[in-house]
Parts: structure tokens; C-alpha cells; sequence
């Protein structure tokens, strides 16, 4: 999982991430209908769009991946 920065207000913490994500889990109903998800992995995940909570928009969000390089 990677980071985000807004280069507009410098914020680090804060963003509304919308993303699709294609997911195959594992679900155990008991006899009574309940159910458990026992295992899920996520098969597919694509960011739709980044904003910032700050400032309010995605104009200037960059992506921080893991070993300090930017997208």
C-alpha cells in the first residue's frame, strides 16, 4: 500500500480514495443462515481518483510508493 501527498496544502494524512477492487472470499453459512467470510484476497484493485480532505480537490495529489520514489 502506498502513501498519498497533496502538493497544494502539503497534507499527508487526509483523502477520499474511490477504488474498484475485484475480491474472491470464502463464505460459511451456518444452517441457521448466518453468515462468516473465512478468507479473502483481493484479486484485482484500481484507484478511480484521489481528493484531498483538506484542501478539497485531487489536482495536485501525488502518489509516495513505499520506497520513497513519486508516481
Amino acid at each position: 500500500m502506498n502513501r498519498y501527498r497533496c502538493n497544494a496544502c502539503g497534507n499527508l494524512t487526509r483523502f477520499d480514495v474511490v477504488e474498484t477492487s475485484t475480491v474472491r472470499s470464502f463464505h460459511h453459512f451456518t444452517v441457521g443462515g448466518e453468515l462468516t467470510i473465512e478468507e479473502s484476497s483481493i484479486i484485482n484493485r484500481v484507484v478511480d481518483s484521489v481528493s484531498c480532505r483538506w484542501c478539497g480537490h485531487g489536482r495536485d495529489v501525488e502518489e509516495i510508493t513505499l520506497d520513497g520514489e513519486t508516481d
